[in-house]
């Protein structure tokens, strides 16, 4: 593929216009696995540009694939998945269609970020004066546990309530408080 893509390069623009087997190269090149950042890169070509090729010259299965959103959601399905042990990243990205585990690590650290005093756990704090009384630890656990529940329920209902009215309920990091 390298030596061909060499000699599309020589008859890459005629006038203002790409030559189709130029264009063609580029399109297999990104349909057998290139990057796409790497491939506009080395080439000199806009994002946009590369996208249209691939509508017009991609393969058909290519062509139906369109580039997949997610809802807070199902990013929060998938997380919780992977926080409980349901499934690893990579059962996750296969699961799901997903692209690549980066964008599923991505959203990872998003939902940690989002609520740090309960998302993490200070063992040190928490340990019962009295280790011998076992049944004080289970009540313990048991009130974690539901606690945790609590929290997880409460995220999915902010989820739905923010897709389905479509505004921003959750206070963003940094926000200012209004003076009244």
């Amino acid at each position: 593929m390298e030596k061909e893509t060499e000699v599309n390069l020589s008859i890459q623009r005629t006038g203002k216009n790409y030559d189709k087997r130029f264009i063609k190269a580029i399109v297999s090149l990104v349909e057998e696995g290139a990057q796409r950042r790497e491939v506009c890169k080395q080439y000199n070509l806009g994002a946009t540009t590369l996208d249209d090729w691939m509508k017009v010259y991609g393969s058909r299965e290519y062509q139906q694939t369109k580039r997949q959103s997610y809802s807070k959601l199902q990013k929060r399905t998938i997380v919780t998945a992977i926080e409980e042990g349901h499934m690893s990243l990579e059962e996750a990205r296969v699961a799901y269609r997903i692209k690549s585990t980066k964008l599923i690590q991505g959203w990872l650290r998003q939902f940690k970020k989002e609520i740090p005093d309960l998302c993490e756990v200070n063992h040190a704090d928490m340990a019962p004066e009295k280790a011998n009384d076992t049944g004080e630890v289970q009540a313990l656990k048991k009130a974690l546990e539901e606690a945790q529940l609590k929290i997880k329920a409460l995220n999915t209902m902010i989820d739905v309530a923010e897709e389905q009215l479509k505004i921003d309920i959750r206070k963003k990091s940094g926000a200012k408080q209004s003076r009244s």
